[in-house]
């Protein structure tokens, strides 16, 4: 019965109090707006309002089939000189520039794929850091792509590595938006969990809660518990602001969205979220109860929000990290939220990640329930 009365005492302090209410729903709000806002900006630009100029140097019957997707017989304009085109490109008088090699046609037609034979080569040239010469290399090496494919792959296209722009967002997406979410959840944690443990140490009000015959467990727990719940309000406003926001971030509608990522991964992507909550409460809640006032403890706590940050962006540019990641606290969901979002995930990765969380809570816990008993750390006798 005193743990449901200090689990009250915490849940009374919260919907008291109207600024921290709005703390938790601000996360979800402002992810919402930038993304809202960033996808806008990346999808409303018409690529048909591009007038193209591209030369052709060499003959292959695949420039009917690109004058004709342009919507001309006289789009392609054939090169005089292929060093003279190839100087316009790069200093932005042309667009692009499609070298087709002699007998390009024969050599295709002649072609057999096996391992070691080299197929016949397109070479495109174009200029990456411009976005009109950008959208017409995508074109056409999607229509010489689709193309390739119909006729077995018999030859290939210089530089095809190019990723559309969704797959650009999608791949920035996954690695930046785990990483947003963790710190506006750690954030939110931080605003509440400080003041609870902390603050009441400094004004007195813990000391007097210890001197009764309350268990230092229930103790522990009537602070992690509540401050959790409240916490998860800001984890699924965050979390909401992800599932609203992406669409209109990746071009797509809602439904050809979560089609993509699929329930599942909204639901993994939700139990990530969620673990990850009780876990930064409980760190905090150690840092607050060793700590003497809210000053020193929002002090140690800002070095823990670093050394997370830091994790946390560092698994968005190393590749490769291996299955040994589900053991780390915090940084397992990170990797386990960008697998989810760029449709890579592994289920039980996932799934071992929430119990690992859910573990190390239980350990922090405990550890506060010692820490509540040590004189030393509350009274620093």
């Amino acid at each position: 019965m005193k743990l449901i009365a200090l689990m009250k005492k915490e849940f009374r302090r919260f919907f008291h109090d109207p600024r921290l209410i709005v703390t938790m729903l601000i996360p979800g709000l402002i992810i919402y707006l930038i993304y809202s806002i960033l996808g806008d900006a990346l999808w409303s630009k018409e690529q048909d309002t591009y007038s193209y100029k591209a030369y052709v140097a060499g003959e292959s019957r695949l420039c009917e089939m690109i004058n004709t997707a342009f919507g001309s017989d006289e789009f392609l304009i054939p090169a005089a000189d292929e060093e003279t085109a190839r100087k316009e490109v790069e200093e932005g008088k042309a667009d692009a520039l499609i070298v087709f090699p002699q007998g390009f046609d024969e050599a295709v037609n002649a072609y057999v794929p096996s391992p070691g034979a080299k197929a016949p080569q397109i070479k495109i040239y174009y200029r990456a850091a411009d976005t009109q010469s950008s959208a017409f290399y995508a074109a056409v090496t999607g229509i010489l792509s689709a193309y390739e494919d119909s006729i077995a792959n018999k030859f290939d296209i210089a530089a095809d590595n190019f990723s559309s722009d969704s797959e650009i967002v999608g791949s920035v997406l996954g690695g930046m938006l785990p990483f947003l979410v963790v710190i506006f959840i750690f954030a939110a944690c931080m605003s509440i969990t400080l003041e609870s443990v902390a603050g009441e140490k400094e004004r007195g009000t813990l000391a007097t809660i210890l001197i009764t015959s309350a268990k230092r467990s229930h103790v522990a727990l009537g602070k992690v518990i509540p401050l959790s719940c409240i916490s998860a309000i800001g984890a699924t406003s965050s979390f909401l602001g992800v599932a609203l926001s992406m669409p209109k971030l990746m071009g797509m509608n809602v439904g050809g969205f979560i089609g993509s990522v699929g329930f599942l991964g909204y639901f993994l992507l939700f139990l990530l979220i969620l673990s990850v909550v009780p876990l930064i409460v409980s760190l905090v809640s150690v840092v607050s109860t060793y700590s003497k006032s809210v000053k020193e403890a929002s002090a140690y706590t800002s070095v823990l929000m670093i050394i997370t940050m830091v994790l946390s962006i560092v698994s968005t540019f190393v590749s490769g990290i291996g299955n040994w990641v589900v053991a780390i606290p915090v940084l397992n969901a990170v990797v386990c939220m960008q697998g989810v979002l760029t449709g890579s995930f592994s289920l039980w990765q996932s799934l071992v990640s929430v119990a690992v969380n859910i573990a190390f809570t239980a350990l922090l816990v405990f550890a506060i329930a010692k820490m509540l008993s040590s004189e030393r750390v509350m009274f620093g006798t």
